[in-house]
């Protein structure tokens, strides 16, 4: 019986010894494939596409919830991944980033090109949705569930924001979730 109970001892703690890692989400098996901003920008000019980006930092909570539940939903991901280039931004980062052709770098505290993004309203999570061309299109602040996030997806993976109001769209959206 000691020799069992040591045994299992042994390999509780050799699996509490190895640190578990989330790998890259992949764009297949229903994960959504992440971009830097110049594997993006890239791909935006060989193959013109909206991007969608997710403006987060380490500290923020909610941005964790929505990593978990919203971005890990297999339709929320299989949508995104068909529909936009999604680049996955940290507001706090240290980096350089290129975008559009003029260089942006962190201030202190916030990345400028975040700030820049979300037109100085830094609210944490948000998403941005940008257009072929990389203009603008909206700003998303706060959580979305994956069922509050169906909708604002389509509305712009489908060009329907070109057409329709956003009230007018919400009201008659039959999502699948």
């Amino acid at each position: 019986m000691k020799k069992y109970f040591a045994i299992i001892a042994i390999v509780a703690i050799s699996l509490c010894s190895f640190k578990w890692e989330k790998p890259a989400a992949p764009a297949e098996n229903g994960h959504i494939k992440w971009l830097t901003w110049a594997e993006a920008q890239a791909a935006q000019k060989k193959a013109p596409k909206k991007i969608f980006v997710d403006v987060y930092t380490d500290w923020c909570g909610w941005c964790k919830r929505m990593d978990a539940t919203t971005f890990e939903n297999p339709a929320i991901a299989k949508y995104m991944s068909e529909n936009f280039y999604c680049v996955k931004f940290n507001a706090e980062t240290k980096e350089e980033i290129i975008f559009k052709g003029q260089k942006y770098g962190n201030d202190g505290r916030t990345n400028s090109l975040a700030t820049f993004l979300l037109q100085n309203r830094m609210s944490y999570p948000t998403t941005v949705y940008l257009d072929e061309e990389l203009n603008l299109l909206s700003v998303v602040p706060g959580y979305l569930d994956p069922k509050a996030a169906e909708p604002v997806l389509s509305y712009f993976g489908t060009n329907s924001y070109k057409t329709t109001a956003w009230e007018d769209y919400q009201k008659n959206f039959k999502g699948s979730l």
